[in-house]
């Protein structure tokens, strides 16, 4: 569809598709129902904006934040696109105005909730509005298998019975084969054209350390990203504020945000975040969804995810712009055992067993040595071929290797023998003690000090203990039962291994981090940019920004502004080659851009 490459240039300032984006747009202008999923920063919008431009009739965007809406015409508004949302952040005179211009026919896309969209006096409405197209995004919370079930999305197959001909698009960027079942089931899309991305970032590194000195490790990560931008994830409230204090203290600009503040102090700090005016959010997971900022450099999970899907979906926030991020997880043990605290709470035991097993797969990728990039992506079914991915610690500084036989046939004769002697099963936290001769209430009583093993691990730390056990139970050697005192039992390979004295190579404990870290190295980002040019490149965009009262990205990214910096454009035709740039934005932004780009040649 040759016309839709010219639309990309005119409307949105793009020379090329992203990876499936033409395929979208050419089924969705077909008039068929599709099913995309596309990851993070894959250009899902693009797929349901393009098509909205280029014909009549107006497109419907089903969206469950607020915040996005706004983002997301705020966006097509600077392109020049007709579009709007309705909302409660509107007054009513507004939305009447919104209204009466939706009955004229003055907009393409139209944004709202999925509780508005149900109501029957917008049904009514709608039907006036000569409906194209639906478009539901984060489609993945339709689903109770998915990380962010949402009630209300279980109510839009409905739109089916009021608009019976309109084709639905449903986009999301994380879901598992069983999600996506679910979203075509349930939105009763017909015969849909699939469309299945890989769901690799390229452009994201990711990490995992140990949770020892876990401020440290988070300052010293932040500071070596210079004045770039950020979020840091923790697991509670009071985790985020404290955070954000400490940072602060250390001239580090910081925010919280939780569900725990007013809407208007999360709309308030969202906003700084947005415009820049600082530099890091600490959130919980109520920070997320729907946030558009392409220039997030880096994602800290200062605690433990409950899942991989919930931590794919977290870390997909950075690099939306296509630039180099990094995603740093910090990880102990004891922090699974807080959450399994949390899952026992749940009412439901079928509940329970998914968490749990979601759960355990979390733990996995992060004790694991394998390629992180590989397990990730081995999750939603997609097989990574290669030996390594050159982007994730495993691969570029795999962890060391040691015979651990004489470890493993300790620690398994100890499971072997406190089952023989008491008759029961033990937790992995009682074995240690006994291994390394420790006299507690438990050994005493049950005499474990007269055991064989009692005292022969005190050549390693209890740290290096639960690895070297935990990779037990991953090696399949041992089995750990569910439930809030999990014990620890020997596998008929276990006892196998434990009889024949089999060889076995374990991987030694992940090493705390030097206190002196070296600035982190970029990749995949535009060459030859001069640095100075792009930072008074970057004061420009902030000026027209603030002037106009929308975040930075809004104007132009980092990427667009990092090949002007390389470029330097000296008239509107070549600003018109830059990616990102229009004729609408080059219209209203171009020359004082080129100023800049002038007066720095001299």
């Amino acid at each position: 569809m040759p016309q839709a490459s010219a639309a990309l240039k005119t409307h949105f300032g793009y020379d090329s598709f992203r990876p499936l984006q033409r395929e979208i747009i050419d089924a969705v202008m077909a008039g068929r129902d599709v099913a995309a999923i596309l990851p993070t920063g894959g250009g899902k919008s693009l797929c349901f904006q393009l098509p909205a431009l280029m014909r009549d009739g107006l497109t419907l965007v089903v969206s469950p934040l607020i915040a996005l809406m706004k983002d997301q015409v705020d966006a097509l508004t600077a392109n020049g696109a007709p579009a709007t949302f309705l909302n409660s952040s509107i007054s009513a005179k507004e939305s009447s105005a919104r209204r009466s211009g939706l009955s004229k026919g003055e907009y393409r896309i139209l944004y709202v909730s999925p509780e508005r969209l149900m109501m029957p006096e917008f049904l009514f409405e709608l039907v006036k509005w000569n409906v194209k197209h639906i478009a539901i995004d984060e489609a993945h919370c339709i689903s109770e298998w998915g990380h962010d079930f949402r009630p209300e999305y279980r109510r839009l197959a409905e739109i089916r019975d009021v608009l019976p001909h309109t084709p639905i698009i449903a986009l999301t960027a994380t879901a598992t084969t069983r999600v996506q079942g679910d979203i075509v089931t349930l939105l009763k899309l017909r015969n849909p054209a699939r469309f299945l991305a890989s769901f690799n970032r390229p452009n994201l590194t990711y990490a995992v350390r140990p949770k020892i000195e876990s401020y440290k490790e988070i300052l010293a990560f932040i500071r070596a990203h210079g004045k770039e931008s950020g979020i840091v994830y923790c697991m509670s409230r009071n985790g985020t504020e404290t955070l954000a204090a400490r940072l602060n203290a250390d001239k580090v600009s910081a925010v919280a945000y939780h569900a725990g503040l007013s809407a208007e102090e999360r709309s308030r700090n969202q906003d700084k975040f947005l415009k820049d005016d600082v530099r890091v959010v600490c959130a919980t997971i109520a920070f997320g969804m729907g946030i558009n900022k392409p220039n997030v450099r880096f994602v800290i999970h200062a605690d433990l995810p409950k899942s991989i899907e919930s931590y794919y979906q977290e870390t997909g926030r950075a690099g939306r712009d296509g630039l180099t991020a990094d995603c740093l997880l910090l990880f102990r043990a004891s922090d699974a055992a807080q959450q399994m605290r949390f899952i026992a709470e749940k009412p439901d035991e079928r509940e329970q067993a998914v968490a749990k097993k979601q759960l355990d797969q979390m733990v996995h990728y992060a004790e694991s040595a394998e390629c992180r990039r590989k397990l990730l992506l081995g999750y939603f079914g997609e097989t990574r071929e290669g030996d390594g991915c050159g982007g994730c610690d495993n691969c570029t500084a795999p962890r060391p290797t040691f015979d651990g036989t004489l470890a493993a046939q300790k620690f398994l004769s100890c499971v072997y023998r406190i089952r023989e002697k008491a008759g029961f099963a033990t937790g992995i936290g009682h074995v240690i003690d006994v291994l390394r001769g420790r006299s507690t209430d438990k050994i005493m009583q049950w005499n474990h000090d007269a055991l064989s093993t009692y005292g022969i691990g005190k050549d390693h730390a209890v740290a290096e203990w639960r690895e070297i056990a935990r990779q037990l139970i991953r090696l399949g050697w041992l089995a750990q039962t569910e439930g809030a005192y999990p014990v620890v039992q020997l596998t008929a390979e276990g006892f196998e291994g434990l009889k024949s004295r089999k060889v076995v190579t374990l991987t030694k404990l992940i090493a705390p981090t030097a206190s002196k870290r070296e600035k982190l190295q970029n990749r995949g980002e535009v060459t030859g940019a001069d640095e100075g040019l792009f930072e008074k490149l970057r004061a420009v965009r902030r000026t027209l920004a603030e002037a106009r009262g929308v975040p930075p990205y809004i104007i132009f990214g980092d990427n667009t502004l990092k090949q002007m910096a390389a470029d330097a454009p000296k008239n509107d035709d070549e600003m018109l080659s830059i990616t990102g740039v229009g004729p609408k934005k080059l219209a209203d932004f171009g020359e004082k851009f080129l100023e800049v780009i002038r007066a720095h040649a001299g």
